[in-house]
């Protein structure tokens, strides 16, 4: 009886260890704001938009630390390929994932749930509108200071 009271004590005391060295890594990801982007993104997209054909696209996303962000570049959707410059805002929340709005010189307005990763050296992106499965894939341009 003794020795399984020591065993459950020694597993409770483990549960509780690992429980105690997670939470400030918890905490750690829990660091993320508008000035997380800042710079230049490579982004590229893949998918389809419902009813109308395959997207492709690679732009330039530039965030600038406080909420604007402007997205240049090139895409082909059902292969009917031009370029395009859309601007708006973005939120990032304290758990690193966020929500951008932009629109394009037609009109057109273009929404995204993102997680931010890597320290913020790169996004995950997935177009919200209705009738899009589009997923993008963003990487800091320049990773270090040449921002």
């Amino acid at each position: 009886m003794r020795f399984g009271n020591t065993v459950g004590t020694l597993t409770a005391l483990a549960f509780f260890a690992l429980a105690v060295a997670a939470a400030p890594a918890a905490r750690a990801m829990d660091r993320c704001s508008a000035g997380t982007l800042s710079g230049s993104y490579s982004d590229q997209d893949t998918g389809t938009i419902v009813g109308v054909g395959p997207f492709a696209g690679v732009n330039v996303d530039t965030f600038d630390g406080r909420g604007k962000l402007t997205i240049r570049g090139v895409s082909s959707v059902n292969g009917s390929v031009s370029p395009g410059v859309s601007t708006g805002t973005y939120q990032v929340n304290a758990d690193c994932t966020g929500t951008y709005s932009v629109s394009d010189a037609y009109g057109d307005t273009f929404t995204a749930f993102f997680v931010i990763s890597d320290s913020g050296n790169e996004l995950r992106i997935i177009v919200t509108n209705a009738g899009t499965v589009i997923n993008c894939v963003a990487h800091k341009q320049f990773a270090s200071s040449h921002d």
